[in-house]
């Protein structure tokens, strides 16, 4: 069958994976309507960003002020801004600090509190540098087990529990403290005050290791409110920073949104998944800070054209049309429209569309040239 006859009709069956419609619509609909307000609000909003500008330099003067050294006290308020997702305002303090503990102290912290050695085992690795897993063999008995004496040390297990997480090839230490501490949380759970509770069960769901910095920001800005000695301007800065982050991302979701409904998606491509959201949320994962606001826009659109072009390997195309497809993707001109059936076309036409606006982008910033780094790994992908 050539392609002329496949565009004008295609008689065979089709398959159907009976994809669920979108369950976002109505979210969509109602975010466009706050979206609308915030022109209302703009000297609201412009006070609450001179007001995060400056208890971002209070924050930056408790990291920089004369006194401040590599020890305990200076480990827990980095663990803290880390967690409430400040981080990235703070990268370059930060890592002064967490490099002067480590030429200060090198692998072997001389410490037999175990939330300490774990707390900076963890910042360390989580920040790029190496340290020794045997810093936690001066927590094991004669035995070569864990010691008694730490199973009723909530603060310890937990922090041994999520440096563990950090693990690489061949540590079977952290593979038993793995295994001793979640034994050890999961039995002394129900019998855990109100302060300890939430802490235990969200790390016992998801580690630190694993979670989306804006979920686990947002989750422990309300565990932090609630500790009775918790840093007002931390807490107060950490709140004003999630909620102006959050509303570039919803920003950029409806930006995206209109892309997608520029597609006429439902009719164009009635047999895929509506997954835009979901793809908006993972580029989150890949990147949330405010600079990579193109870059975000621009990688949800890729993943949800891949989400495309997927359901018609998995569930629509034909052999022969797949075929047809691969052999466009590598040719990647306009011209391969021509081969094409109707919906596929569609499909083709908008994926060249994304990738060329991404070119355009870069060309702007002088390095155009990357682009045939991503067109070369969408081809390894479908040819």
């Amino acid at each position: 069958m050539d392609a002329v006859s496949m565009k004008s009709s295609d008689q065979r069956t089709r398959r159907s994976a009976n994809f669920t419609p979108s369950l976002w619509k109505e979210y969509l609909l109602r975010l466009e309507r706050q979206v609308s307000t915030y022109d209302f609000k703009k000297e609201e909003f412009c006070e609450q960003e001179r007001e995060h500008e400056r208890l971002k330099e209070v924050v930056r003067m408790m990291l920089t002020e004369p006194g401040v050294g590599s020890g305990p006290q200076t480990l827990d308020l980095i663990d803290i801004i880390e967690r409430l997702g400040l981080f990235y305002h703070f990268e370059c303090e930060i890592q002064a600090l967490m490099l002067t503990s480590k030429l200060e102290h090198g692998d072997e912290y001389d410490d037999h509190d175990l939330h300490k050695v774990a707390l900076r085992f963890r910042l360390l690795r989580q920040l790029g540098h190496y340290v020794s897993c045997d810093v936690f063999n001066k927590f094991k008995d004669q035995e070569g087990n864990f010691k008694e004496s730490l199973v009723t040390d909530v603060r310890g297990l937990l922090g041994l529990f999520e440096a563990a997480h950090y693990r690489v090839h061949e540590e079977d230490i952290l593979g038993e403290a793995l295994n001793f501490t979640t034994s050890q949380l999961v039995s002394m759970l129900p019998n855990l005050d109100h302060f300890w509770t939430p802490r235990v069960k969200q790390a016992l769901e998801v580690p630190i290791q694993k979670t989306l910095n804006r979920i686990g920001a947002r989750r422990f800005i309300s565990l932090y409110e609630e500790d009775t000695s918790h840093n007002a301007v931390l807490l107060k800065f950490a709140k004003l920073d999630f909620n102006i982050l959050q509303r570039l991302h919803q920003k950029e979701l409806l930006n995206e949104a209109k892309w997608w409904n520029s597609l006429n998606a439902a009719e164009n491509f009635p047999f895929a998944r509506d997954r835009l959201v979901e793809c908006s949320f993972w580029t989150l994962g890949v990147y949330f800070e405010p600079k990579y606001s193109e870059a975000r826009q621009s990688l949800a659109k890729v993943i949800a054209m891949v989400s495309i072009v997927d359901d018609i390997y998995d569930s629509y195309g034909f052999l022969d049309e797949l075929l047809l497809f691969m052999d466009s993707i590598e040719r990647w001109h306009i011209s391969a429209l021509d081969q094409l059936p109707s919906y596929m076309g569609q499909c083709y036409r908008a994926l060249l569309n994304v990738y060329n606006e991404i070119e355009e982008r870069l060309a702007k910033e002088g390095k155009s040239d990357l682009i045939n780094y991503a067109i070369s790994s969408v081809r390894t992908c479908y040819i």
